[in-house]
């Protein structure tokens, strides 16, 4: 696709704009693949099956993470921080869970505590995103904070998901650290031949609202139930956009440790275009 050549233009800007799309998707595999089998097996899985639909969900995480690796749509390192995404986020399911914040209604035998494991996978498929797409646009970064700062950041994030359940809720803090932190930072990506550019916090919202469309399908096909959800399905408030895009924040120093954050070289920086 990179090898074609469109009339200059709009049809070059049209081409190129399909081919923003079509990353992104090929970006989203393991996350697609996923809601896919939710919606699936939510629809089409047998009652009197001899595996329960949730540990079959798990297996099937497993093969797809297994399948990616064995046709190298990931590397080894990219693997290894989707492996700290499933711990993390299933540490968080067990807190959570126990807390009340939501359940997971159908029964399972591989799960610890309440939370299934094919829980952890979700979390795994917003690692693979970011870490696939941080491959495939060829991230570059200006003005981008110090790590220490960033790792310091997160850390407030993972610990707030916790500690609000006890003290006060810090989250709007949180939001005015992020904007503190990452407010001048700006991502440059290549879809095609020329580096585009956006603010990085506009960049990591927009990912949190594709997740947040993603977790209403989740929810509609009772994957796991919100408090309200139990008699019958309805949409996720948006508030959980804000959860949601800390977490961004998370995945993204998680990412961060694997990938390099180059900063724009002044060849890039020539052929660099003023916004996307």
């Amino acid at each position: 696709m990179e090898a074609f050549e469109p009339r200059p233009g709009w049809r070059a800007w049209a081409f190129e704009f399909l081919l923003f799309g079509f990353k992104q998707g090929w970006a989203c595999l393991f996350g697609g693949l996923l809601l896919a089998l939710l919606l699936a097996t939510h629809f089409f899985y047998p009652d009197d099956a001899p595996l329960h639909r949730y540990d079959f969900l798990t297996l099937a995480a497993i093969a797809i993470q297994a399948g990616m690796l064995l046709l190298r749509l990931e590397t080894l390192r990219e693997a290894a921080v989707i492996l700290i995404f499933h711990v993390v986020g299933t540490v968080m399911e067990l807190f959570k869970t126990a807390a009340g914040s939501w359940i997971y209604p159908e029964e399972s035998l591989l799960h610890i505590g309440a939370v299934p494991l094919f829980s952890g996978f979700m979390y795994a498929a917003v690692g693979s995103y970011i870490a696939r797409i941080w491959r495939i646009f060829d991230f570059r970064f200006t003005r981008y904070p110090p790590p220490w700062i960033t790792w310091l950041l997160a850390a407030a994030v993972y610990i707030n998901f916790f500690a609000h359940h006890w003290t006060v809720d810090i989250r709007y803090v949180l939001f005015a650290a992020t904007l503190l932190v990452f407010g001048r930072t700006r991502i440059h990506f290549r879809v095609w031949r020329t580096y585009r550019w956006m603010p990085l916090i506009v960049g990591q919202f927009l990912v949190a609202v594709f997740i947040w469309l993603a977790e209403n399908i989740a929810t509609f096909a009772n994957a796991w139930n919100y408090p309200g959800q139990e008699a019958g399905w309805e949409m996720v408030g948006l508030s959980k956009l804000g959860s949601w895009f800390l977490l961004m924040l998370i995945s993204f120093v998680l990412v961060a440790l694997v990938q390099p954050v180059r900063p724009l070289s002044p060849p890039d920086r020539r052929s660099n275009s003023a916004g996307s």
